[in-house]
């Protein structure tokens, strides 16, 4: 805007932020609800289900406080394999997690070829493997064999990149979500097994 003193108004930069989408912490949430499953689980004597530590090197650490440290750099000292792994009555158990804002689909992008790869060793070794899939705009959850997801993945050459829904919902079994424990993922293992 010009002024009649023909002084002419400083631009102002816009005070609304824009949003920066963290697509790496979308299944945090999830993972929380099936750590408190995991806890659950463990105090009730059903299974022995942790989380597996990343394995990361520390680059750079500050201490602002002497009480307070913040990590500034680190690196992954190498791939991890599945997100869960313990046992369950007898048998052991190794499953990731995953979490999806998309309501027609299961990106097969959100899985790596490390994962699969370990996945298949653990079937090979009569391990149970499976994969719990969060679908957040619609608050559901699914088991998803690890054969079923093993299928779509050796297939994805042929141009198919993601599990549909309905086959998820066909094929894998839904978890009870929001009772004791939060996410009963062992009532679908038990289904399979019985």
């Amino acid at each position: 805007m010009r002024y009649p003193s023909g002084i002419t108004q400083p631009k102002r930069e816009s005070t609304v932020k824009k949003q920066t989408i963290h697509y790496g912490r979308r299944g945090m949430r999830f993972e929380e609800m099936i750590n408190q499953s995991n806890e659950y689980y463990l105090q009730h004597q059903l299974a022995v289900v942790h989380k597996k530590p990343t394995p990361i090197r520390l680059v750079k650490v500050d201490y602002p406080k002497r009480s307070a440290a913040k990590i500034t750099e680190a690196y992954f000292t190498e791939a991890s394999t599945t997100d869960y792994n313990g046992v369950y009555q007898g048998r052991y158990i190794d499953f990731e997690a995953k979490a999806t804002k998309n309501k027609t689909n299961f990106p097969l992008k959100n899985f790596h070829e490390h994962q699969i790869q370990h996945m298949r060793a653990c079937t090979k070794q009569g391990g149970i493997c499976f994969v719990l899939l969060w679908f957040s705009e619609w608050k559901r959850c699914f088991l998803l064999d690890f054969e079923i997801l093993d299928e779509f993945w050796q297939n994805q050459k042929n141009g198919r990149k993601s599990i549909p829904f309905s086959v998820i919902e066909e094929k894998g079994r839904e978890c009870t979500i929001g009772g004791i424990p939060y996410v009963d993922y062992l009532a679908q293992i038990n289904i399979k097994e019985a």
